[in-house]
């Protein structure tokens, strides 16, 4: 009898601990619509629509003022996060870093065996990207936490080696306020010299810049611009002029899938608030009331190529608080 309960006491202690040691989940099981303002993520929500730029180089721009993780693949915006990041006397460096190791199942040597799933670490000293706790304001001990589920779909992602930016106001003022779909740096974590277009020049097509790679258009009706990337370098941008300009287009992911004919055929993706897209094609009638330069049309053409990604959106893609244009970030992926 003494030796059944002490099995019993046995199994109840080590189911104790499995249950202790079992790693917590943190934040949303799943991304809200891609188009949530960032000012409208609850804290622990994020967004990721990787359709948007499906290849190309990848890189997390962190904005400590803001507590929003920015992932960029391609120069595109493809997923935003809240984050918490180092409290008063833990604070999170800035600067521009690359990661240094991956572990999927990671735990503290330092901070009792605490898990730290999906890390990826970025300075020797031990600051990482990982899953953890979201309560709305700086709590690490100088990481980057984010939701599990981010985390994961990121650490899936991301290469090893993949750039990573740190800012706030008094490091980068020009680029942690709002960054939209475009990309505000370098893969050298500098501000990319991506000059306006002038009042009287229609386009710009520079496909030097980056003469091989996978190729991303954004189109913004807010903006009246196309912008063309490969990857992840910006390589032309023109005015776009639209009829009935207060009509709204929506947001909108497209891939080029035949592209033999004189014009290429495009068909409609799914992303998060938008499955009702997918396998269809664009509305006739938007695409009329879209019109380019004729140049730069007859450009660009020529680059897409099957799997080459549109995205059509009534939302901002330049930055429009400080003067300057959002730029490129990009790292140097293995594959």
């Amino acid at each position: 009898m003494k030796l059944r309960t002490l099995v019993f006491a046995l199994a109840i202690v080590a189911s104790g601990y499995s249950i202790a040691q079992k790693t917590p989940f943190w934040g949303a099981t799943a991304p809200v619509a891609f188009d949530t303002p960032t000012d409208m993520l609850k804290k622990g929500e994020f967004t990721w629509a990787p359709e948007i730029a499906p290849s190309g180089p990848i890189t997390v721009l962190v904005s400590l003022d803001e507590q929003r993780a920015y992932t960029y693949r391609n120069g595109v915006l493809i997923g935003e996060s809240t984050v918490s990041t180092g409290k008063p006397g833990h604070e999170t460096p800035t600067g521009v870093f690359t990661t240094k190791l991956k572990d999927k199942d990671h735990h503290s040597s330092k901070y009792n065996n605490a898990a730290m799933p999906y890390t990826q670490k970025i300075t020797n000293d031990g600051v990482a990207l990982h899953a953890g706790g979201i309560p709305g304001y700086p709590e690490s001990h100088g990481c980057v936490h984010l939701p599990s589920e981010y985390a994961r779909l990121l650490f899936e992602a991301a290469p090893l080696g993949m750039t990573v930016v740190i800012a706030d106001a008094k490091s980068e003022p020009a680029i942690v306020d709002h960054p939209p779909f475009l990309a505000p740096i370098t893969d050298k974590g500098q501000l990319a010299d991506n000059a306006r277009l002038f009042a009287n020049q229609p386009y710009r097509w520079q496909p030097e810049a980056s003469p091989a790679g996978p190729v991303s258009i954004v189109l913004s009706r807010y903006d009246g611009r196309i912008v063309v990337l490969r990857n992840g370098t910006e390589i032309g941008r023109a005015k776009v002029q639209f009829k009935d300009p207060d009509k709204p287009i929506g947001t909108h992911v497209f891939v080029a899938k035949d592209t033999s004919g004189s014009q290429p055929q495009w068909v409609a993706v799914g992303i998060t608030g938008h499955m009702d897209d997918a396998n269809t094609a664009p509305d006739p009638d938007a695409v009329r009331r879209i019109v380019l330069p004729h140049e730069f049309r007859q450009n660009l053409t020529p680059l897409i190529a099957s799997g080459t990604t549109l995205m059509v959106t009534d939302a901002p893609i330049l930055e429009h608080t400080t003067g300057k244009e959002m730029a490129l970030i990009s790292s140097h992926p293995d594959d």
